[in-house]
């Protein structure tokens, strides 16, 4: 059975969590950002359920700590719906976040596909890189470069980009770009797709600041121009 550490200081999470999930997942509680980090130390978890606001340490802070040393998948469990502070959590380590109040049908896709990516191996047969015109993505280190310089991608960014790639002027909508890339349910939140676009754009510019690598098809969605 896996297992699952919920760091988070509200006890009703914590029960309804063992309600719904503990007949599939083995779930140990934390309710402190300092004894969340204590649990890591002592056993090992196959995803991190990890609360921002905690009190003490908050979950922020538990979050670059636990990016020192694991690659465990970490979703976060927030109230904020600001694009500026999600993009902040998911380039500070964040592997997904589920807005509270959340739904629960919702937080079992993520996790099911926050551990199934994890437990994916890798496969030998996967191109070494994929170009577009002056541009390369390597697949080996996840990285994105332009005549002599690069910048680094998180690997939902990579495959969003991978996928514009391959598909150069095509229109891709914010549900079809989530099914592909994410590989579940898109339940209308735009938030997730939207910050991974936005980032994406801010590193393209690092590269080529003369031109809009990713432009707004307005009412339909993106594409590679």
């Amino acid at each position: 059975m896996e297992r699952i550490l919920l760091i988070d200081d509200n006890p009703d999470i914590g029960a309804m969590l063992d309600t719904v999930l503990g007949d599939t997942y083995a779930i140990t509680k934390a309710y402190s950002g300092t004894e969340g980090l204590l649990q890591t130390q002592q056993q090992a978890f196959d995803l991190i359920l990890l609360d921002r606001m905690l009190p003490g340490k908050n979950g922020e802070a538990v979050l670059h700590n636990l990016r020192q040393t694991l690659t465990t998948p970490i979703i976060m469990l927030t109230a904020l719906s600001d694009k500026d502070d999600i993009a902040r959590l998911l380039m500070a380590g964040a592997t997904d976040y589920v807005t509270k109040p959340f739904n629960i049908k919702e937080l079992k896709a993520r996790i099911v596909v926050a551990l199934r990516q994890n437990a994916a191996p890798a496969t030998s047969t996967a191109p070494a890189a994929v170009s577009f015109g002056p541009f390369t993505l390597a697949e080996k280190d996840y990285t994105l470069h332009w005549q002599d310089q690069s910048v680094d991608l998180k690997k939902k960014e990579f495959d969003i980009l991978k996928l514009l790639f391959q598909h150069p002027g095509q229109v891709f909508s914010k549900e079809a770009l989530y099914t592909q890339v994410w590989h579940e349910p898109y339940y209308g939140d735009e938030n997730t797709v939207n910050v991974h676009l936005t980032n994406l754009r801010k590193k393209l510019r690092q590269l080529d600041p003369d031109q809009e690598h990713i432009a707004t098809v307005w009412g339909i969605g993106v594409k590679l121009v």
